[in-house]
């Protein structure tokens, strides 16, 4: 008897156009359809009440949960860079790149910006979004 390994598919969230269209971005994910819960990865059932899932779209906006600066090699990445732990408004906590090695504050604002070349999530201070408008 054998066993093989189907590759799976990329299970990182992913950036779509947002509601609003033209550059408005948001980020794609689930929803239960019993509980509301929002998934950023894509599942059959609900984690919390086991109902169906449907597709949803999140705003690229939300605030830091946690943040650090990796200084150990990462396939694809030079280190030192920062990551970060971004809660979206109404929707799932999902992992972002920001720029440069400087984490950003807890409870700060920030928004996803779009994808990196490899598929990571990229996002900026709200503030840096703001001073650009």
């Amino acid at each position: 008897m054998s066993s093989t390994t189907e590759p799976t598919g990329d299970p990182r969230p992913r950036v779509v156009t947002g509601p609003g269209g033209g550059s408005d971005l948001a980020v794609a994910g689930w929803r239960c359809t019993g509980c509301g819960h929002p998934i950023a990865q894509q599942v059959s059932r609900c984690p919390l009440c086991r109902s169906v899932v449907a597709g949803s779209v999140f705003p690229a906006e939300g605030e830091i949960w946690a943040s650090t600066c990796l200084r150990v090699r990462v396939p694809g990445h030079t280190p030192p860079f920062a990551v970060a732990y971004l809660v979206l408004d109404d929707g799932p906590r999902v992992l972002v790149h920001t720029p440069g090695e400087q984490p950003l504050p807890p409870a700060s604002r920030a928004k996803v910006t779009g994808m990196s070349e490899t598929g990571d999530l990229l996002a900026v201070a709200a503030a840096a979004v703001e001073e650009t408008a």
